[in-house]
């Protein structure tokens, strides 16, 4: 019992390290005054976005760098998206909206979206951006000035997340505590090897001249998590990439109820642990099931130092990804059990291979 209980807080205080790390080190883009004045392709490749997509699309026009061009490919929506941005790019030059082209044989959707959008930009940089977020100012000049200023292939920021109802609280800071307390961030950019690679596709900034030798969505074309994949690539490559929490400069919200939001991270959840289903296994194993052998042992000093670590921990995350800490303190219990919940469906969907997304097999 006594090595079980060591190996338990071994791991525990480890990730308790990655997250203090992170937080001291403060891996956030920083709002930069100097104005830059490059060309930027803002691509916006929008799948059944009829709820969201404006909202998007006002705050990129309403933001103070005009040296833009937006594009909108509607990928094949059912709803009334492509009508939506039609009626407002007609008010605003710089915005236009295509109609994609049949999803080829091989691609995923939103892949396949963004290697046509690629194709129509003219930008120095290629801004990716998902239809349901909301940006604000600074947020395209400080990132044109860091991939710059760092040489970068790859830019990406882990976006602020907007939560309204108790299912959302209950399951999107998973993201950020999954992060946080499993990597440090800013060995993405210092360190070499393509294994500490995280990045988001909320929001993707390429060189344009980089991403056109290589074709980057191509590359990646068949995987779920592209993010993260293009990451690796653009660092087994030789290039440089860099991800950081977005300080407030981007918000998205993900999902709107409880249901949603455990379907759509059980699709990706496997990505950081490289899809090793006994990897997940082990790590659920030590972060569910450690703090319950640790309260069984009925040891007080034990329990107190085991929750001390876990609400430090919920604290330095929630403030770098700027969520509520006493929320997610209080929910903790009910997180590590939706995190249970999306693990098993997680092991399941891909064992499977029947994941489903927006009405595709993914």
């Amino acid at each position: 019992m006594i090595i079980v209980l060591s190996i338990i807080f071994i791991f525990l205080i480890l990730r308790f390290v990655v997250t203090l790390f992170n937080f001291i080190s403060d891996p956030k883009i920083r709002r930069i005054n100097r104005l830059q004045t490059d060309l930027v392709s803002i691509l916006i490749p929008a799948r059944n976005e009829e709820n969201n997509i404006i909202t998007l699309l006002k705050s990129i026009a309403q933001q103070e760098y005009t040296n833009y061009e937006v594009i909108v490919l509607d990928d094949d929506s059912t709803d009334r998206t492509f009508e939506l941005c039609e009626q407002f790019a007609a008010n605003y030059p710089q915005f236009r909206v295509v109609k994609g082209q049949a999803l080829l044989k091989g691609w995923l959707g939103k892949n396949f979206a963004c290697h046509q959008l690629a194709k129509l930009a003219r930008g120095r940089f290629l801004l990716f951006l998902d239809a349901d977020e909301k940006v604000y100012d600074d947020l395209i000049n400080s990132a044109v000035h860091r991939i710059k200023a760092k040489n970068l292939a790859l830019f990406s920021l882990f976006t602020n997340q907007e939560m309204l109802s108790l299912g959302e609280y209950c399951t999107v800071p998973l993201m950020h505590y999954l992060l946080l307390n499993l990597l440090p961030v800013r060995l993405i950019y210092i360190s070499k090897n393509p294994s500490f690679a995280a990045a988001s596709g909320q929001f993707m900034m390429f060189d344009a001249d980089i991403y056109r030798q290589n074709q980057w969505h191509e590359v990646v074309k068949d995987r779920v998590v592209e993010d993260v994949e293009l990451m690796k690539y653009i660092k087994a490559a030789k290039y440089k990439g860099e991800s950081l929490l977005a300080n407030g400069l981007i918000t998205c919200r993900m999902y709107t109820n409880y249901t949603d939001a455990v379907k759509g991270f059980s699709k990706n959840f496997l990505a950081p642990f490289n899809y090793s289903i006994i990897g997940f296994i082990f790590y659920l194993l030590f972060v569910i099931g450690g703090p319950l052998v640790i309260i069984s042992t009925l040891n007080l000093p034990l329990i107190i130092f085991m929750c001390g670590l876990i609400i430090l921990s919920r604290m330095m995350i929630s403030l770098s990804s700027g969520q509520n800490a006493l929320y997610n303190i209080l929910l903790h219990p009910v997180q590590m059990l939706t995190l249970l919940i999306i693990g098993i469906n997680a092991i399941q969907t891909h064992l499977t291979r029947k994941t489903v997304w927006k009405g595709r097999n993914v």
